[in-house]
């Protein structure tokens, strides 16, 4: 009994700690990311598992040792995530649950009922380790507790034939002729609502595979084993382990914020570019009174920077920025030329470390555009990123961006 304290306070540690310090990550990025809904074929899951069960009801503290009250529960849930904070599930669990009964007064007229059952409970389920930190689809530890309601069923044992034979389901204040007596009334107490709670810890295995451990409690009313004691209502409780296996899509997409100043900063550039055009339109295109001598061409690689921007803590190249990804495959296709390939993350969002990661993830997202839709060669590419250590722009949200220059 001592072992398992032990562990369970270690899991229950672990997980405040790896939650603290997810909630500390994203109170400093500053920022809470929306996910869109998974559709309705994505992110399903199913959950196979047992454990161990303990029924407390009346009479079990009359028990010689607790533990002789354990017995064996299988489980087995269909869930899906509707976000990467909150999903639902179907549970089921079942199995025997052994209790201690009083016939009469004395140590010896106790003995050991068996009662087997069946509870299916629809959960709610609420991810903190995402809701309070940073979601990620490699994070290695998820801390999620859950609520629900269920219906749980007992088996007629002998116990309840002779119960129903002897009328001893008819509770206090209902007269013998009620519904109450034989068969209807043992029905009457072998169905009850259930409430179900607990928390669940899950660890990442692999893309498709979770290792979670789960305690729970299921409350059914005092008379689900036959017998009225004095209690409102009994508590199974549970303490399970399985592998759940996620299902098709694993992971969420985010939602793009509306970014106005990167929309103020494309039709600048819009508008930059209808002048610099203007411009050119204006110049002659003949020389009357130039001499009839050949001119002598310069050969030189002209060549402006590109810029992709990105939205805030995504890496995702919007379909409106590939325009200067489209003008710098040219470039090199023209040119054979080699070009360099940066990556930013702006200053005021997120933590320095976080931010490395990000300009490295919207660097290299650029490269694989160049890369796969344009088959420029790698050789032709180098890569590099600057976190928030650099900042091009005297803008913050411009620094959100990659920039490609010829190498």
């Amino acid at each position: 009994m001592k072992t398992k304290f032990i562990l369970v306070s270690f899991l229950l540690s672990f997980a405040l700690y790896s939650v603290a310090q997810e909630a500390q990550s994203s109170s400093e990025a500053g920022y809470k990311t929306a996910f869109k809904h998974s559709r309705a074929g994505e992110n399903w899951f199913i959950h196979i598992g047992g454990g161990g069960q303990i029924y407390f009801a009346d009479q079990n503290d009359l028990a010689p040792n607790p533990t002789h009250l354990a017995t064996v529960v299988p489980v087995f849930a269909l869930g899906k995530w509707f976000s990467p904070y909150w999903g639902v599930r179907l549970k089921g669990q079942g199995g025997a649950l052994d209790g201690v009964k009083r016939s009469g007064e004395g140590k010896d007229n106790l003995y050991w009922q068996n009662d087997d059952y069946l509870n299916v409970h629809l959960d709610a389920m609420w991810n903190l380790s995402n809701y309070w930190g940073v979601y990620s689809p490699t994070k290695v530890f998820n801390f999620t507790p859950y609520l629900g309601l269920g219906f749980a069923h007992k088996f007629e044992n002998k116990q309840d034939g002779d119960r129903k034979a002897a009328g001893a389901f008819i509770p206090r204040g209902v007269r013998e002729d009620d519904q109450w007596l034989g068969h209807g009334g043992w029905r009457r107490h072998a169905d009850a609502i259930s409430v179900n709670a607990g928390i669940q810890f899950g660890f990442r295995l692999s893309k498709h595979v979770n290792l979670d451990f789960d305690l729970g409690a299921a409350i059914v009313p005092d008379y689900f084993d036959g017998v009225f004691y004095g209690r409102k209502n009994e508590v199974i409780t549970t303490a399970t382990a399985g592998l759940t296996f996620k299902l098709g899509k694993t992971d969420f997409d985010v939602v793009a914020a509306l970014d106005y100043g990167l929309i103020d900063d494309l039709n600048g550039k819009i508008n930059s570019l209808r002048a610099e055009n203007e411009k050119l339109s204006k110049r002659p295109v003949s020389c009357p009174k130039c001499p009839d001598v050949a001119p002598v061409v310069k050969s030189e690689i002209n060549y402006v920077p590109n810029v992709v921007f990105f939205r805030i803590n995504s890496d995702k190249v919007d379909e409106n920025q590939k325009v200067g990804i489209y003008n710098t495959a040219e470039f090199v296709k023209n040119t054979g030329e080699k070009i360099k390939v940066i990556g930013y993350a702006d200053k005021k969002t997120g933590t320095a470390k976080y931010n490395e990661d990000l300009s490295r993830r919207r660097a290299q997202a650029v490269a694989k555009e160049l890369t796969t839709k344009y088959k420029i060669p790698s050789s032709k590419i180098t890569v590099s990123w600057n976190g928030d250590k650099v900042q091009p722009y005297s803008e913050n949200s411009w620094n959100r961006v990659v920039i490609m220059s010829a190498d």
